[in-house]
């Protein structure tokens, strides 16, 4: 008789990329679609908050949420505040993971997991694999600048991107033999803020911004609706050539992520990379989720016969 030969304990590595990140969907409803399941899930960022989905059984609902998703929902996430460390509190993102089930402690689910954060004392990576999983994806998604620290331990915790953003090392430490990474941010740097992009291409991202703006200073003590209203129009002024606030804060992350990501890929090396070419979709671009789920998609059926190699 011939022996039965066990398939590797696959790993999957998620990484960074604000909205980006929705691609990781498609990546996941491909690969479950060729019979590979991952094992092993370890997420940074976005990263996280997918790859938590995935292991609690709620891929599809998230998924729902993203490809329904409309520019004004996404700003009702924004809870805004002055202080913080952060424009965004983030308890408007644990409610909705919380309304997606997303919720149970992580030793409790079947499949490995860990979220990947940055210890803002020390600045080493730091590896959630205990407690709420929202709670997790909480500190691994307090992106700098954006959204607010989150205190785990007794440590002030932010965005897993500036230590590890597609985290394999991970993966080869929690047990996987065939590790598949994603990294969101390789065809990013370089990227123009050219005249080209039409104002229905910005507009969604410009509304969001506005209306972050329109929040943050309607907190100010004495602020009145029409000064806030005159600061910040309700309508955004089209074909601008400047980058925004959040053009110029995602593309300073992308620089500094890209070089973080080529480092640790050289030193810890997947054994199938794929990049979805997401160079269109910015950083709060979450309304284009049915765009960057097809091209998670498409991604994976491009690489699966190197995947099936390895299985």
């Amino acid at each position: 008789m011939m022996p039965v030969m066990a398939h590797p304990r696959i790993g999957l590595a998620l990484g960074s990329g604000s909205a980006r990140g929705l691609a990781h969907i498609g990546v996941l409803d491909a690969l479950i679609e060729a019979g590979i399941e991952p094992d092993v899930v370890c997420g940074t960022s976005i990263g996280a908050l997918v790859g938590a989905a995935y292991v609690a059984g709620k891929l599809p609902g998230l998924r729902h949420w993203a490809e329904s998703a409309t520019w004004r929902q996404v700003v009702r996430l924004m809870d805004v505040r002055l202080s913080g460390g952060g424009l965004i509190d983030g308890k408007q993102v644990v409610a909705l993971l919380r309304r997606l089930g997303i919720d149970a402690p992580i030793e409790s689910y079947d499949k490995r997991y860990a979220a990947v954060a940055t210890d803002l004392g020390t600045g080493r990576e730091v590896w959630l694999q205990s407690g709420p999983i929202h709670e997790a994806v909480r500190a691994s998604i307090a992106l700098p600048g954006i959204v607010s620290p989150s205190l785990v331990d007794d440590r002030w915790l932010v965005d897993g991107g500036l230590a590890n953003p597609v985290p394999v090392s991970v993966c080869r430490a929690l047990g996987a033999e065939v590790i598949i990474a994603v990294n969101l941010n390789g065809d990013l740097v370089g990227r123009r803020f050219d005249k080209a992009r039409t104002p229905a291409a910005v507009a969604a991202p410009s509304r969001i911004s506005s209306e972050l703006f329109r929040r943050l200073l309607g907190q100010v003590p004495g602020a009145r609706p029409e000064q806030v209203a005159e600061i910040v129009p309700d309508q955004p002024p089209r074909g601008s050539a400047a980058p925004g606030y959040l053009d110029v804060l995602a593309n300073s992350l992308n620089i500094m992520q890209d070089h973080i990501t080529r480092t640790r890929l050289a030193g810890e090396p997947p054994h199938v990379l794929l990049v979805p070419r997401l160079g269109n979709i910015g950083l709060m671009e979450f309304t284009k989720a049915r765009e960057a789920i097809a091209e998670g998609h498409h991604c994976v059926q491009h690489a699966l016969p190197t995947l099936r190699r390895y299985m």
